[in-house]
């Protein structure tokens, strides 16, 4: 049995980077960029007009007399003409502001009579309401960097600066094996001791929330031939595939000896936490396996905490995850010596509470969680106050 921090380092040396493709950038959404962009026009590629108003050279004594209006331009549009002090022309958001102007006054600021337009926006200054071009990104900057996830930001910014593809990480194929004979899916009514599969469903969700659907779904009973078929398919099919139950030492318990069957070399089995402590990672060739506890809570607390991470290198983000804080204990907690404890906790500012119900089978607190607290291996009594590492969903 190991340390948490052995498992994770072990884990991370496992990993390789899935390989580059070209995507349309409207499928993107959710991917990590495999190299910057670097924008090949001005953007805005012109001096813009932020306003609907009149466009016109700077005078400081512009609201002391009557402008001329001496024409308009519509956004799409462009115009030859320069107006002249003492000019204006009407203008539109969008727009290019035209030779010689360098200023727009907003139309609510102003009266204007046939041709005659006076300004009354005392606090006006030169350049007001106008979008210099290159004021956003300039020909020959990056725009986005590789490493970025692809946000509805992100594909709005290539977009306008006329991107239709990028290259970006692959997401992992990935297969769930849900094991137990006593699981029967919801909607079927139950019978002598089966109880409702939840783990794939709380496995397909957890996943969605990365923008990942699973390749393959297998649910089997404790059968070693089918588990082993299963696994094998996995493996040949996916990048990734995550089993749950039938992990631990009961006669019934056959993940372990199916991954055997198939040829998986143990990287480790069995970790020193709580909960999940008979948590199995594999590997065949470049394929990683992973075999959870079948319990509920336990499942989650290791994918958030073990298969997330996996997930994120896979698909090319760099650097730990931002979701690893600090936070104080608003209530203190004791714990045995020996485990790291991850316990469902809430955050409030810059607190965090412990959540009752924290054992593995327990899915009521994990619902009101939005974070696991992280306990060290050797410490036995937290104080209320102390600063703790949380581990945010």
């Amino acid at each position: 049995m190991i340390t948490v921090n052995e498992a994770k380092k072990r884990i991370e040396a496992s990993v390789l980077v899935l390989p580059a493709f070209s995507i349309p950038i409207l499928e993107s959404l959710g991917m990590t960029l495999a190299e910057s962009i670097v924008s090949a026009v001005d953007m805005p590629p012109f001096d813009q007009s932020a306003m609907d108003g009149y466009a016109f050279p700077f005078d400081p004594s512009f609201f002391e007399k009557p402008f001329r209006v001496i024409g308009e331009i519509a956004a799409g549009g462009q115009s030859t003409i320069s107006p002249a002090s003492g000019e204006a022309m009407r203008i539109f958001t969008g727009a290019p502001v035209p030779p010689g102007a360098d200023t727009v006054v907003m139309q609510e600021k102003t009266r204007c009579e046939g041709d005659q337009l006076r300004i009354e926006d005392f606090p006006l200054k030169k350049g007001g309401n106008v979008r210099p071009q290159g004021s956003q990104t300039k020909k020959g900057e990056t725009a986005l960097f590789a490493g970025s996830t692809l946000t509805p930001a992100a594909i709005g910014l290539l977009a306008g600066l006329g991107i239709t593809h990028v290259n970006v990480f692959a997401k992992p194929r990935i297969a769930l094996l849900i094991t137990g004979s006593e699981l029967v899916a919801p909607g079927t009514a139950l019978v002598g001791g089966q109880v409702f599969e939840s783990n794939s469903f709380a496995l397909r969700a957890a996943l969605q929330e990365l923008n990942i659907q699973p390749t393959l779904v297998y649910r089997s009973p404790d059968d070693e031939v089918q588990i082993t078929a299963h696994l094998r398919e996995g493996i040949e099919q996916c990048d990734l595939v995550i089993a749950t139950g039938g992990i631990s030492v009961g006669d019934y318990d056959l993940v372990k000896k199916s991954m055997d069957n198939c040829q998986v070399d143990t990287v480790f089995y069995k970790v020193k936490q709580k909960p999940g402590k008979p948590l199995f990672f594999g590997k065949c060739g470049p394929k990683l396996l992973f075999g959870l506890p079948g319990n509920p809570s336990a499942v989650l607390t290791c994918f958030y905490e073990y298969i997330v991470p996996v997930i994120e290198k896979m698909s090319g983000s760099l650097g730990p995850s931002k979701r690893v804080v600090q936070k104080t204990l608003s209530e203190g907690f004791n714990k045995k010596a020996g485990l790291t404890y991850f316990l469902k906790g809430k955050t409030e500012g810059s607190e965090v509470a412990p959540l009752h119900a924290q054992e593995s089978y327990q899915m009521s607190s994990f619902v009101l969680a939005d974070c696991l607290i992280l306990l060290e291996e050797e410490r036995t009594d937290y104080l209320k106050g102390e600063v703790v590492a949380v581990h945010l969903f």
